[in-house]
C-alpha cells in the first residue's frame, strides 16, 4: 500500500511540475485579444501623416551615420524607423488569410522602400565624403548570420506585440535585424555609381523583410489567431490558393538562400582555419589572403623566404584532408611578378597601424601616470603655506618648515615616494608634541606615507659654525 501511494505521489509530482512549465513557457498566457493584435499590426502598416516624415528624417540619420562611421547615429536612426509595420503586415495577412491587407502592407513597404532610397540617395549625392567606410560595407555581403537575425528578430517581434501589456522588443527588433542600413547603402550605391553596393544591400534588405514576414507567420500559427472567415467558399479557396502560393514562392527561396549562405561560411571558415594550419613558418608570412567560396579557390599573398614548388605541393595533397576538395590555392610570393602589391601594402600599414596603436596606448599610460605625480606635486605646494600657518597657530616656536617628496632608503626596498616634513622650532619640542604633530600631519595629508624631522634653531648655527672652522 505504501509503495503504491508513492508511486502516486510522485507521479503526481511529475505532472505538476510539468504543468507549472507549460505555463512558465506559455504564450497563450498573457496574450492580448485576436482583435486588439490585428488592431496593432494593422496600424503599423499606414504610411501616411507624420510616418512618411518620420521615415525622412530617420533615412537621413542613417545615411549620416553611415556616412561618418557611426554605429550609435545608425542605431538612433533605427530606434525611429517605422519600416517593420509593413512587414509584419504581410506576414499577418497570409497567416489570415487576408488578401487585402497583403496587397496594401506591401504596397506601403514598396512605397517605405521607394523613399529611403531617394533620401539616401539624394544625401549621399550632396555629401563631400564619398568613402565607403567600415558600416557601409558591412551591409554589401549577407551571411548565414543575417538570415538567422532576421529570423528570431522577427519571431521575437511578433511575441512582443501581442502581449497585453506594451514593451520595447519592437524598437530592439529594429535594431538588431537592421533594416534601414541596407537601403541607405544601396542609396550610397547609386549616388557615387557602385552598383556592387546596390544589389547586395538590397539584397540583405530583402533577407530581413522575407525572414521576419516568415518569422511572422510562424508566430501567428504558433499563437492560433483566428483566419478571416469569407461569405462565398469559391473566394476562400482562391484567396487561400493565392497566399499559400505567395508563400510557398517566399519559402523556397528563403531556404535554397539560407543553405547557400550556410555553405559559404562554412567554407571560408574551414579555409580561415587551413590557412592557419598550413601557411605558419618562421621565415615566411602570409601578408593577405582572398577566399573565394564560389570558385572555391584561396588566393594567398606571402612574403619572406619563398616556399618552394615541394612544399606548395604537399600543402595543396592536404586540402582533401581539411575537406576542401576542389579547392584551387593561388600564392603569389616575393619573386613573383604577380605579387599584389596593394595587399602587401595593406598587410604592412595594418601591421604598423597596430603596432602605432600600441605604442599610443603605452604613452597614454605614461602620460596619463605622469599627470597624476604632478597633481599630487602641485597639491603638495599648494598646501605648504597652510601646513606653516596651522603649524605655527599650534606651536609658536616653530620658525619655519621644509615640505617636499623622497624616497626611504634603504628602509623602504620598493621606493615608494613619501612625504618629508622638517619642522624648525626657536625651542625643542617635546616627545608627546612630536608625535601627536605626526599625527596630524599624516591625517591633514591623507597618507600614512610620512617621514619627519625636528630641527632647533641652535643645532643649525652650531652646525654652520663647525662646517666653517
Amino acid at each position: 500500500m505504501t509503495n503504491t501511494s508513492n508511486k502516486h505521489n510522485s507521479s503526481f509530482n511529475y505532472t505538476s511540475r510539468l504543468r507549472r512549465a507549460r505555463h512558465r513557457f506559455s504564450l497563450l498566457a498573457d496574450k492580448a485579444e485576436d482583435d486588439e493584435i490585428e488592431r496593432r499590426i494593422r496600424d503599423g502598416i499606414e504610411l501616411s501623416g507624420a510616418i512618411p516624415w518620420i521615415l525622412i528624417f530617420a533615412i537621413f540619420i542613417a545615411s549620416v551615420g553611415l556616412n561618418i562611421n557611426s554605429t550609435a547615429v545608425v542605431i538612433g536612426a533605427m530606434l525611429i524607423s517605422p519600416l517593420m509595420g509593413p512587414i509584419m503586415g504581410v506576414g499577418l495577412g497570409v497567416a489570415v488569410y487576408d488578401f487585402k491587407l497583403v496587397k496594401r502592407a506591401l504596397f506601403n513597404l514598396g512605397i517605405a522602400t521607394l523613399i529611403s532610397l531617394v533620401v539616401s540617395t539624394l544625401y549621399f549625392s550632396i555629401s563631400p565624403l564619398d568613402n565607403a567606410q567600415s558600416e557601409l560595407l558591412s551591409r554589401t555581403s549577407p551571411t548565414v548570420w543575417d538570415v538567422l537575425i532576421a529570423l528570431f528578430g522577427g519571431l521575437a517581434g511578433i511575441i512582443g506585440i501581442t502581449r497585453e501589456e506594451k514593451s520595447n522588443v519592437i524598437p530592439g527588433v529594429a535594431i538588431a535585424t537592421a533594416l534601414m542600413p541596407p537601403v541607405c547603402t544601396a542609396g550610397f550605391g547609386i549616388a557615387t555609381g557602385q552598383w556592387s553596393f546596390v544589389g547586395g544591400a538590397l539584397y540583405l534588405y530583402t533577407i530581413n523583410c522575407v525572414f521576419i514576414s516568415l518569422a511572422t507567420i510562424i508566430g501567428i500559427r504558433i499563437l492560433r489567431l483566428k483566419p478571416h472567415s469569407f461569405a462565398d467558399e469559391k473566394v476562400e479557396r482562391r484567396v487561400k490558393i493565392s497566399l499559400l502560393m505567395i508563400a510557398m514562392v517566399t519559402a523556397i527561396p528563403s531556404a535554397y538562400l539560407a543553405t547557400k549562405l550556410v555553405n559559404e561560411e562554412v567554407f571560408k571558415s574551414t579555409a580561415n582555419k587551413f590557412i592557419t594550419q598550413e601557411f605558419t613558418f618562421k621565415e615566411t608570412q602570409v601578408a593577405s589572403s582572398k577566399i573565394d567560396s564560389k570558385t572555391r579557390t584561396i588566393e594567398l599573398a606571402l612574403v619572406g623566404l619563398p616556399l618552394s614548388q615541394a612544399t606548395l605541393q604537399n600543402i595543396e595533397g592536404r586540402l582533401a584532408v581539411a575537406n576542401l576538395e576542389g579547392t584551387k590555392i593561388i600564392v603569389h610570393q616575393t619573386n613573383d611578378d604577380k605579387v599584389d602589391v596593394t595587399a602587401l601594402k595593406s598587410g604592412v600599414l595594418s601591421d604598423l597601424y597596430l603596432n602605432g596603436q600600441e605604442a599610443l596606448r603605452q604613452k597614454d599610460e605614461q602620460v596619463k601616470q605622469l599627470q597624476q605625480e604632478l597633481r599630487v606635486k602641485n597639491a603638495l605646494f599648494a598646501n605648504a603655506n597652510d601646513v606653516f600657518a596651522e603649524l605655527r597657530a599650534q606651536h609658536p616656536t616653530v620658525s619655519s618648515i621644509f615640505l617636499g617628496q623622497g624616497i626611504d632608503l634603504p628602509t623602504d626596498p620598493n621606493q615608494k615616494q613619501i612625504l618629508q616634513l622638517s619642522v624648525r622650532t626657536s625651542e625643542p619640542l617635546s616627545s608627546e608634541d612630536q608625535i601627536r604633530i605626526e599625527n596630524w600631519f599624516k591625517v591633514r595629508m591623507k597618507t600614512d606615507a610620512v617621514l619627519l624631522d625636528f630641527l632647533v634653531n641652535q643645532d643649525i648655527v652650531n652646525q654652520k659654525d663647525s662646517s666653517s672652522n
